[in-house]
C-alpha cells in the first residue's frame, strides 16, 4: 500500500454542523487537502496538543502517552487506512521493545495522539484519491461573474448541478476553505464518475 505523509493544515469551527470542527490535513509534498469533520471533544484534544499547553492534571491522549512511556511502548506512526461510509479508519503502528503492534484507532484519536508522540501522520493514497480534495484538479474559477455564490446558511441540492457548475462550486468552496461543503461536492461529483 503507498502511503502519502500528512501535516496538520488547520482545524476550523464547521459552519454547516453545529458543534462541529473540520480537521484539515495536507499532503506533504503536494496540495491535495484531506478534511475531516471531528466533534467537539476531540477538536479540543487535538487543538490543546497543537498549542502545546500543558493541563494541571492528565487528560486522555496524555494518560494514554504516560501509560504507554511506563511500558517503553513508542508510536512510531499513524495511518489513515480507509474510508467507508463517511468514516475514516486509523491505525496506531507502535513497538515495544521487540514486539511491533497495530492498534485500531478512531482518526480524531490517532491525530490527537500523532502530536503528542511527535510521530508522522500518512494516509493511503486510496483515501486521498477518494476523500482528498486537490485544487489544482478542477482549476480556478477564472471571472467573477462566472463564480458561483456561496452561502453558508443555503442548503445546495447538488444533485440538480451539472459537472460544471459542481466543479465551480468546488473551487469556490476550497478557495473560501469550506473543506466540509467541498468534501460533499466532491462526494457527489465521484458518484457520478
Amino acid at each position: 500500500m503507498k502511503k502519502i505523509r500528512l501535516n496538520i493544515e488547520s482545524l476550523v469551527y464547521s459552519q454547516t454542523q453545529s458543534g462541529a470542527y473540520v480537521l484539515v490535513l495536507i499532503e506533504e509534498n503536494g496540495d491535495r487537502k484531506l478534511p475531516i469533520v471531528i466533534g467537539s471533544a476531540e477538536a479540543q484534544a487535538i487543538a490543546i496538543a497543537l498549542e502545546g499547553m500543558k493541563p494541571p492534571r492528565p487528560l486522555t491522549h496524555d494518560l494514554f502517552v504516560n501509560f504507554a512511556s511506563a511500558f517503553s511502548i513508542n508510536l512510531n506512526e499513524v495511518l489513515i487506512t480507509k474510508l467507508e461510509e463517511g468514516i475514516f479508519y486509523s491505525e496506531l503502528l507502535c513497538d515495544s521493545l521487540s514486539n511491533k503492534i497495530k492498534i485500531d484507532s478512531r482518526t480524531s484519536d490517532a491525530v490527537a495522539l500523532a502530536i503528542r508522540f511527535k510521530c508522522s501522520i500518512y494516509a493511503s493514497e486510496e483515501v486521498l484519491q477518494n476523500a482528498g480534495i486537490s485544487p489544482t484538479e478542477y482549476g480556478n474559477v477564472e471571472s467573477p461573474e462566472d463564480e458561483p455564490v456561496l452561502s453558508k446558511s443555503e442548503n445546495y441540492n447538488l444533485s440538480s448541478k451539472s459537472i460544471s457548475e459542481l466543479e465551480k462550486l468546488l473551487s469556490k468552496a476550497i478557495n473560501n476553505e469550506d473543506y466540509e461543503f467541498a468534501s460533499k461536492i466532491r462526494d457527489e461529483i465521484n458518484e457520478r464518475e
